[in-house]
């Protein structure tokens, strides 16, 4: 069964007629704009689909109508990408809720689960569980950090290795590590880099010391760093950091990582994300940051719904005062690769969430006023993420599998205001079943392994 409004043909070559799809993920076809202002950034376009790969991408009315349906305007979307999540951690809120809602809460809240609970079955369950929520979402790839403080490390990395393995060619699956920053300084942190090199992984930390947990810049920083960049370098791999996810001023580390990149030349990819602290720095320090982080080829990405959770909550019953997100516009502006991201999903850092990359990118726009006008923002949800990533998907491309959104909605005013969750999703050409998994299946472990 299926939630989807539409059924493709039976054929392993068809066509998808009538679509509207965003200009800025067409690749190599050159579109004429719609005139109708409702259709801003968008092009009427027909998709021939043979043997699960797309095998033309023509403007609307080209492509015989014999080979497939007229679907009335409907948007098509390549496959979404999230370049951050936490899938080790999902999912874990009925049996650890953040009494708090709040980053300090989440922390403890999360440790005691991980220490009761975290053995290699739980893991593996919740981590299949969330990338089956992501599938049927249309969610086509994933890149997950795991909680890396041994002895934790490995039994995730190995239950990933597993994961990935059986889920391929359905999700590209791939992982970093996430520890405090300190421990690069020890044996330990020389072990985990070892241990994400054998399993394919991107180096990751937190730019916060175990030793100073109290201090948004701690005196560590700088040596971390450096020694955290020396063991990437040696081993070839990439970095994915989360970097100032806080609402103090004084957390100003994102320019360290960026002068630590620079200064040891270093030639592998690097991520950094929430940066939150940036939205509360003067101008001029804020230009000054974007550009060492475009000097050392620093990209960025936001997770706008967890960090609007976490972040400006108070004990007392006091409104937000403001949205816990980062300097987007600004970064993007200025030429730098921003994405957004899920981030957590049903944990103590977010107690919601679906692994549905098209309601992140619906709420990120209402969040960090991704309009006025829409511009390409989608991209920050397919094409650079997977740039990011160093994947070729997120755009409509002639010989890339055929794994696509089909809305009901006809423009981005339609999809930001009905949640779409009729939507058909194909994988290779071929509709999946759109039910996202049930609660139920995982009511044993939260009522089992209860903390």
């Amino acid at each position: 069964m299926t939630l989807s409004f539409f059924q493709p043909p039976a054929a392993p070559r068809y066509a998808l007629r009538n679509l509207r799809a965003p200009r800025c993920l067409v690749a190599g076809v050159d579109l004429p704009e719609l005139p109708r202002p409702v259709d801003v950034g968008l092009a009427a376009v027909d998709l021939l689909v043979d043997h699960g790969r797309i095998a033309a991408i023509e403007p609307a009315g080209r492509l015989p109508a014999d080979l497939g349906p007229d679907l009335d305007a409907s948007m098509v979307l390549p496959g979404m990408v999230d370049c951050h999540t936490h899938l080790d951690k999902g999912h874990i809120w009925p049996r650890q809720a953040n009494p708090t809602g709040d980053g300090a809460g989440a922390s403890a809240a999360t440790q005691r689960d991980r220490s009761a609970n975290w053995h290699a079955e739980d893991v593996r369950r919740r981590m299949e569980f969330g990338l089956a929520a992501a599938y049927a979402r249309g969610v086509v790839a994933i890149s997950t950090h795991l909680d890396s403080l041994a002895p934790q490390a490995a039994i995730s990395f190995a239950v990933l290795r597993e994961v990935r393995e059986r889920w391929a060619g359905r999700i590209d699956l791939q992982v970093s590590s996430i520890a405090p920053h300190n421990i690069f300084l020890t044996d330990e942190g020389r072990e985990l880099a070892d241990l994400v090199a054998a399993s394919g992984g991107k180096l990751g930390c937190v730019t916060r010391s175990a030793l100073h947990p109290g201090d948004p810049m701690p005196p560590d920083l700088d040596a971390a760093l450096a020694r955290f960049f020396t063991l990437a370098a040696e081993r070839g791999l990439d970095l994915d950091l989360h970097v100032d996810e806080s609402t103090d001023p004084a957390a100003r580390s994102l320019i360290r990582v960026a002068r630590t990149a620079m200064a040891q030349g270093f030639k592998g990819r690097i991520l950094c994300g929430h940066v939150t602290s940036l939205a509360l720095q003067t101008d001029e320090y804020i230009k000054e940051t974007i550009a060492a982080c475009k000097d050392a080829g620093i990209d960025i990405v936001s997770l706008p719904t967890v960090n609007m959770y976490l972040q400006d909550r108070s004990p007392e019953a006091r409104t937000p005062r403001w949205r816990g997100v980062t300097v987007l516009h600004e970064m993007k502006a200025r030429g730098l690769r921003v994405a957004v991201a899920g981030d957590n999903c049903r944990d103590p850092f977010y107690a919601y969430g679906d692994h549905d990359m098209l309601d992140t990118y619906t709420q990120a726009v209402k969040i960090l006023h991704l309009d006025h006008p829409l511009s390409d923002w989608i991209r920050a949800a397919t094409e650079t993420p997977a740039a990011i990533m160093g994947i070729d998907r997120g755009r409509l491309k002639v010989g890339t599998p055929a794994d696509l959104l089909l809305l009901k909605a006809r423009n981005f005013s339609e999809l930001l205001a009905r949640t779409q969750f009729d939507r058909t999703v194909l994988c290779d050409g071929r509709a999946i079943d759109t039910t996202p998994p049930d609660y139920r299946l995982l009511d044993d472990l939260m009522e089992a392994g209860s903390a």
